[in-house]
């Protein structure tokens, strides 16, 4: 009886190893996609991916469902914490409202990367922030090893930690934040970001994600952070959340592969909005925004959802839609919907092996198509002043939509080296007021560019009252750069780093102003290529005379020997004749060779003797 229960233990342990992770830990990893239709025919589309593994295993590199692949370069780096951030486009707050997350999984247009790395100078922090950058640049594609001391600042204010740092590790944590708002983010930057999930885009929302649809959306930003989280009580883990947001149009998702130019509808067919007293039959005023809200999941992705990831939390749904109650949304067999109870947002649990798919038809009732976008608690723009080749200006507008609550917030700026700001001309007033108000700036941290070294730091503490509008003003001066120094296509222009706003009160909120192209001097180029070519040539001239003249004998004409056509064919009757003899010789020998074997042949024993 004791065999028999041990054979019995040992097989149900035996049979529990072979189960699925997530049957032993399915709160490690989880996913879930938020759709969300906006204004002006958009959609909204979040993915996100969470997986936990504990300091322990992760310190004795045993990986489960955090990729080994950026776990090894993070131990190598001895990185604490990390954020990278790939973004295209620009987020129209206007007509789309607040930021997803609260902005916190936002970056500016191209690349952006800040980190806390373990050092205990700052020589160490730097040597291990250029390793940092260009293991992530072979891992993701991308040209981050090109973030070098020129592109990298080091925040006092802006940036704050999100996990849980023990106070014997921060004492020696340094942070370094960079940017390249050239970067162009593509398919090759995606394709390692699948990599790094559980299932690799195989199953679950993951295979949604076309690069077609993702690169062709209005706007989107891809997020990748690592941090450490100590829950009370608990063993401290190591989180990684990647994120994947994009705003797709959905009359430009709807649109067939196999005919992907657009063309414009028949007159008859525009949807014109009647209701204007200026519309007739030759003037046509487009539709507000609640039009063209019909879709289904497999117009907008080019695809259905192949069923769930066996590794995620079955108790996290999978897809959630935020759409009002009272309209109809269709979805395929095998699927069980919930509605929330702010009625506002419905989810969806699919089996593992069902294909997953969403039908919006168009709203019966107009008033209640889309949930009214959240307004956020800032609005900001960018842009630059001034006009001529030497000097200018930037101005930031930054206007405050509550009513009655003040928001306080730091507003950062990383700038190429080349644009040297005057301080001492940064203002900052309320629309309306032509004097300047010293109230609204409460702190400035400001680091001066060292030419072809570093860039400018300029972090400013600032405020702006209920219902109001402020403008943030400086000038700076545009510097001279060596011909060398230009890029390829220089007279496009200079990228410059959008601005890092981060809000303090009256709640937790980011936001990235657009970035800027700035036109610098440019000289023209085929001037020093005349240089080089009339150079050369009179270093050709004058090191030719100069050999001819050491090396070259000169005699007198009557001294040199004769020249004509007489002699030329004198000689090239003596070039004939000694190769006829040479011929000749030839021929003489064979023939004498000839005869001696001739006579080997008759005479054996001769041969034999000599």
């Amino acid at each position: 009886m004791r065999q028999l229960f041990c054979f019995v233990l040992l097989s149900w342990i035996s049979f529990a190893s072979l189960l699925p992770p997530a049957f032993a830990a399915a709160a490690d990893y989880h996913e879930q996609l938020v759709l969300r239709p906006l204004p002006l025919s958009a959609l909204l589309a979040s993915f996100n991916f969470r997986s936990n593994t504990s300091l322990s295993e992760f310190e004795a590199h045993n990986f489960r469902f955090f990729p080994r692949s950026l776990g090894q370069i993070l131990q190598h780096a001895g990185t604490q914490e990390l954020h990278l951030r790939f973004s295209l486009g620009r987020w129209d707050s206007e007509a789309w409202g607040a930021r997803p997350w609260g902005g916190a999984r936002e970056g500016g247009t191209g690349v952006e990367l800040w980190a806390w790395l373990q050092a205990a100078t700052d020589e160490e922090a730097d040597h291990k922030w250029l390793t940092l950058t260009n293991a992530l640049s072979g891992l993701f594609c991308a040209s981050l090893n090109f973030i070098d001391g020129t592109r990298t600042t080091r925040p006092v204010m802006s940036f704050q930690p999100e996990g849980d740092h023990l106070n014997t590790t921060a004492a020696d944590t340094h942070l370094l934040y960079g940017v390249l708002p050239h970067e162009v983010v593509c398919t090759e930057n995606l394709t390692p970001f699948l990599k790094l999930l559980p299932c690799k885009g195989k199953a679950g929302i993951a295979t949604l994600l076309d690069g077609h649809k993702l690169f062709d959306a209005s706007w989107q930003s891809m997020a990748i952070d690592v941090k450490p989280v100590c829950p009370v009580g608990g063993e401290c883990v190591l989180q990684i959340e990647l994120t994947i947001d994009m705003v797709l149009d959905i009359d430009r998702s709807k649109r067939p592969r196999d005919n992907p130019i657009p063309r414009p509808p028949p007159g008859h067919e525009l949807p014109c909005n009647t209701s204007k007293p200026y519309h007739s039959h030759d003037t046509c005023f487009p539709t507000d925004h609640q039009a063209n809200q019909d879709w289904t999941l497999s117009q907008i992705f080019g695809r259905t959802m192949k069923g769930t990831c066996p590794l995620t939390d079955p108790t996290v749904p999978p897809v959630c839609l935020q759409v009002p109650d009272s309209r109809s949304v269709y979805h395929s067999d095998g699927v069980l919907e919930k509605k929330n109870l702010d009625r506002v947002s419905r989810c969806f649990e699919i089996k593992p092996d069902v294909d997953f798919e969403i039908v919006l038809p168009a709203p019966e009732d107009e008033s209640a198509i889309l949930v009214k976008p959240e307004t956020p608690l800032l609005y900001a723009e960018r842009s630059f002043t001034g006009h001529g080749q030497e000097r200018g200006g930037v101005q930031t507008i930054l206007r405050n939509p509550s009513p009655d609550t003040e928001v306080e917030f730091i507003y950062m700026e990383s700038l190429p080296w080349f644009m040297r700001i005057y301080l001492h001309t940064m203002s900052a007033r309320i629309q309306g007021h032509t004097t300047k108000d010293k109230s609204l700036i409460k702190e400035v941290y400001y680091r001066p560019a060292v030419d072809r070294a570093r860039g400018t730091q300029l972090e400013v503490r600032m405020r702006v009252p209920p219902a109001s509008t402020v403008f943030l003003t400086y000038d700076f001066e545009k510097s001279i750069l060596r011909y060398t120094e230009y890029p390829p296509d220089a007279n496009r222009g200079f990228d410059v780093a959008a601005a890092v706003i981060t809000i303090l009160s009256p709640a937790a909120y980011n936001l990235r102003t657009t970035s800027l192209l700035c036109s610098l001097p440019t000289p023209d180029f085929s001037m020093p290529y005349n240089v080089i070519i009339f150079t050369s040539t009179a270093i050709a001239l004058a090191f030719g005379g100069m050999f001819n003249i050491l090396v070259r004998r000169f005699v007198a004409a009557d001294e040199g020997p004769e020249v004509g056509l007489a002699v030329l064919k004198k000689r090239i009757k003596e070039r004939v004749g000694v190769l006829v003899q040479k011929f000749k010789g030839k021929g003489q020998k064979a023939e004498d060779k000839m005869v001696e074997v001739g006579r080997m042949v008759e005479n054996p024993g001769v041969g034999e003797q000599t």
